[in-house]
């Protein structure tokens, strides 16, 4: 009984608090929508192009890593919290112990090996992700702008007769490197969109690339005034568009359907409203939608951005 006369264990608030955490643990867990399909990508949506996968699977791992470090740390803490506890029939002091070599050598080889493996593993993805084809099926050039976005498509398209890609001016942004590798007389087509655009097939709003099926595509990602940057959710891969500096990767599309894109770099009052749609269809439609947008006279290229300085594309050369 307690000194106030009741049999009201103090305990009962304790447990009680500690009911209402797990509940609401166990609500958060089955609250978030997940299938069991779904769980096993922690958070990731289904990959749709042949490199995904390897970006799914560093995430699995990085996951997993991080998840046994933690039932580690969370272990020895309860485990000095349960076994360690202040005893109610003794009040000296637990003995202490100070400068013991093995685990503090122990503390500072397991993080080493921790950060030198998830190094490894992100360096020899990330050099797989960004390596370049000689010559790429498809090249499209993206124009990141506040608030939208252009796709120039680099390709020999019936009824474009404008400039070469690999002399038109509208293109200087873009180094020799990338030009190199261009189609030879590739006059080429363009969409460019606004923040109030809309596909007309679902009403998601911003422009839409389109992109063939089961062909690799090369971005090279240029930008007329800040940084933003292009993601294409599915993709699970983003790259910043830089002004003043010309960044590339490739992707090869093996599902069909239309998906989301965004830009993931803060860049100004309206980077809410940079959206866009990618819209993967098979070969032959994408063929005809080029064409149709040489019949629209959307013929040539719209302007690619800051042009690169000429210390840069040096250095950049000297790197490769």
């Amino acid at each position: 009984m307690s000194p106030n006369g009741s049999d009201r264990s103090p305990r009962r608030p304790m447990r009680r608090k500690l009911l209402q955490a797990l509940t609401a643990g166990l609500v958060l867990v089955t609250a978030t929508g997940c299938t069991s399909k779904d769980f096993p990508r922690l958070g990731m949506p289904t990959p749709v192009t042949e490199e995904a996968p390897r970006i799914l699977s560093l995430w699995q791992g990085s996951w997993a890593a991080a998840l046994a470090t933690g039932v580690l740390v969370w272990g020895l803490i309860l485990w000095s919290v349960i076994f360690h506890r202040r005893s109610r029939t003794k009040v000296e002091v637990p003995p202490q112990t100070r400068y013991n070599m093995p685990i503090e050598a122990l503390y500072t080889v397991v993080p080493l090996i921790i950060v030198s493996v998830l190094f490894y593993f992100t360096a020899r993805d990330e050099s797989k992700l960004l390596k370049l084809d000689d010559k790429p099926a498809h090249t499209i050039n993206v124009v990141g702008f506040q608030w939208s976005w252009g796709f120039n498509y680099i390709e020999n398209v019936p009824g474009s007769n404008k400039d070469n890609a690999r002399t038109a001016k509208e293109l200087d942004a873009i180094p020799d490197r990338f030009r190199k590798d261009f189609p030879a007389n590739a006059g080429g087509v363009y969409q460019v969109g606004t923040p109030g655009e809309r596909n007309p097939q679902n009403g998601n709003p911003g422009p839409t690339l389109w992109l063939p099926k089961g062909e690799k595509v090369r971005f090279v990602l240029t930008s007329r005034d800040v940084i933003h940057s292009f993601w294409v959710v599915p993709f699970l891969m983003k790259q910043d568009v830089i002004p003043g500096h010309t960044n590339a990767f490739e992707v090869t599309p093996n599902k069909e359907g239309t998906f989301m894109g965004k830009c993931a770099e803060l860049c100004g009052v309206d980077h809410s409203r940079m959206l866009f749609n990618v819209k993967v269809v098979s070969p032959e439609r994408y063929k005809q939608h080029l064409e149709d947008l040489a019949k629209k006279n959307q013929t040539g290229y719209i302007p690619a951005g800051i042009e690169q300085t000429g210390h840069e594309k040096n250095r950049e050369t000297n790197n490769l």
